[in-house]
């Protein structure tokens, strides 16, 4: 046999594919594969060729090419990447490509080329964000200070099938700021450790053709996360987390990395006529491997029957140890009557908008689901938590009957919902903010807590009853463990201001302001961040920035007065209050 000697050279290696093209193909195939054709004749190969690259192959869904210079790679994927956001926009259905660049030692055989140059490609890719372009360490090495772009180092991070840990870096425009993930920048500290099984729930599709009815769908995945977060042998993660991807390419092995997960449920619901079907998927994060799928069919009048078998198929799956009565108590609904478990869900949505029109909007929803069901305790309990909303951004018309109406609410909703923990936690908080009943709220939200340890909300209101009771220290790690719960949670606002006051109580002004900072980054206008933030910045010396931040406070709530500063009042500290009254009339707010 004539002795052949194996070709091989050190090359940069681009290796890219389509996010979530089994979802898209699923949605639609014929158009799928005629705009991914497009994108490759139109953007891809001509970008390639330009920057002398040479495509090894393609799959379905993906490429690979070589080329001879790392700069050359990068620079190429960067142009893909940029026509790819100009020509497909902001569509939830858009095609979006992930990057992974790679510079090693490949193995040439014809026109194919393999080895390890090549392994490693493919698996910085399968790293990369949606729309994103990952370098390893090897290469950009090769193309620091050579390009025009910036990069963010990632750390290390171990790679499946390598047998080492490999450095990551981002890619962006030079100038532009970091490329945020999904994940916010403090959010990693808060990922649950995966001792335990942990899932997240993401927003069913709305498949009725009525945007109308979106709310419908979202109020069936917030009862699925609610019956699953009761049982403590599962992490559940908290629903506006969850929530953060919806309308966004789903990339399964990504949330799971973000949100620290090792499951994950997605489905669809189509709501028509009569009639309701419900699908879902539990899938494996890390693989990518789907565990179970089913649909449920039934009358729109069995759509609470529907749930149950929903929530007890996904905890037998992940959790079989878990007994049935368990499931069953779980799966319990606060309401038997459909209408008013609708207007709920509305009120729910407007909720969250977090406007004085939305807050208005959700409390007539409210009050006329709890006239069709008197018994419905956390609309009820809701009903209170409206108010609280109206009471912190400064709302509030009449404040005698506003006070006597969210108190009324609270001791009702505990009156026929006791033993829900939602009841528990927005009636403990409504007791303690407008009745300044600090101590049964401390009984109440512990109570909530022991319940539902998987619900952020609870441990965010619990942090707060701390910071009443003068305790910042406890108050921080309730915090800290609402954020576990829920890292891209869209409502965090609730513990990131928490977390600042705790800071600003304990004398630690740096660690205020970066908390304060974090929130009017998340809320510009919203007003307790901007009292936390105005108060740390003059504590901490920064007298322009406070005297700036408390002239946009007292813009947006022309009546600021440190007297009536909600919190003032419910602090049990004098030291607190004094401390708070202090550096906020310093930088400008008057008495």
């Amino acid at each position: 046999m004539a002795d052949e000697r194996t070709e091989r050279r050190l090359a940069a290696i681009l290796a890219a594919d389509v996010v979530g093209y089994s979802r898209l193909m699923g949605a639609d195939e014929v158009g799928t594969l005629a705009a991914l054709k497009a994108h490759r004749r139109e953007v891809i190969e001509p970008a390639i060729a330009g920057h002398r690259g040479r495509i090894v192959k393609t799959t379905g869904d993906g490429l690979l090419v070589e080329f001879a210079s790392a700069v050359d790679a990068v620079t190429c994927a960067m142009a893909v990447q940029t026509q790819m956001d100009e020509r497909e926009g902001d569509g939830g259905s858009k095609i979006t490509f992930r990057i992974g660049i790679n510079v090693g030692d490949i193995i040439v055989d014809r026109e194919d080329i393999f080895g390890d140059g090549v392994n490693v490609a493919a698996r910085v890719e399968n790293e990369c964000e949606p729309g994103g372009v990952y370098l390893s360490g090897n290469a950009f090495e090769q193309v620091r200070g050579k390009t025009v772009f910036a990069f963010d180092d990632l750390g290390e991070r171990s790679l499946k099938n390598i047998d080492r840990p490999v450095r990551l870096y981002a890619v962006r425009p030079a100038g532009s700021a970091p490329q945020a993930s999904l994940a916010r920048a403090w959010s990693a500290e808060f990922l649950p450790s995966l001792d335990k099984p942990s899932i997240a729930v993401l927003p069913f599709q709305n498949m009725s053709g009525d945007s109308e009815q979106e709310y419908f769908a979202d109020g069936i995945v917030e009862d699925i996360i609610t019956a699953l977060s009761h049982f403590k042998s599962l992490f559940v993660i908290a629903r506006n987390s969850s929530f953060a991807y919806k309308g966004k390419a789903i990339d399964i092995k990504q949330i799971g990395r973000e949100l620290g997960v090792r499951y994950v449920l997605e489905g669809s619901v189509r709501k028509a006529g009569g009639r309701l079907r419900i699908t879902g998927q539990l899938i494996e994060a890390a693989t990518g491997a789907h565990l179970w799928a089913d649909k449920f069919d039934g009358e729109i009048g069995d759509v609470f029957d529907l749930q149950d078998r929903v929530t007890s198929r996904v905890a037998g799956v992940i959790a079989p140890k878990i007994e049935q009565n368990e499931i069953q108590r779980a799966s319990r609904k606060p309401t038997g009557n459909l209408e008013a478990y609708d207007y709920y869900l509305r009120a729910l949505a407007s909720i969250n908008q977090s406007t004085k029109a939305a807050n208005e909007n959700a409390l007539r929803m409210l009050r006329k689901a709890v006239e069709l069901d008197p018994q419905f305790a956390v609309a009820i309990a809701w009903i209170g938590g409206c108010y609280n909303q109206r009471k912190s951004q400064g709302w509030i018309v009449d404040p005698e009957n506003d006070s006597l109406e969210a108190v009324r609410a609270a001791r009702r909703a505990l009156e026929v919902g006791r033993d829900d923990s939602t009841v528990l936690a927005a009636s403990a908080f409504t007791q303690a903010f407008f009745a300044g009943e600090i101590t049964l709220a401390m009984s109440l939200i512990d109570r909530a807590t022991q319940l539902n340890p998987n619900q952020a909300f609870a441990w965010a209101l619990s942090g707060w009853i701390r910071i009443y009771q003068g305790d910042p220290d406890a108050a921080i790690e309730h915090f800290f463990r609402a954020l576990k719960l829920s890292p891209l949670d869209s409502n965090s606002l609730l513990s990131l201001a928490g977390m600042a006051f705790a800071h600003f109580f304990a004398q630690r002004d740096e660690e205020a302001q970066r908390w304060a900072d974090q929130g009017v980054a998340e809320s510009p206008n919203n007003l307790v961040t901007l009292r936390i933030l105005t108060a740390a910045l003059a504590s901490g010396g920064q007298m322009e920035r406070a005297r700036a931040s408390a002239a946009r406070l007292m813009a947006l709530n022309p009546d600021e007065k440190i007297s009536t500063v909600p919190i003032m009042s419910l602090l049990q500290k004098s030291r607190d209050r004094e401390r708070l009254q202090e550096f906020l009339g310093l930088a400008g707010i008057p008495k």
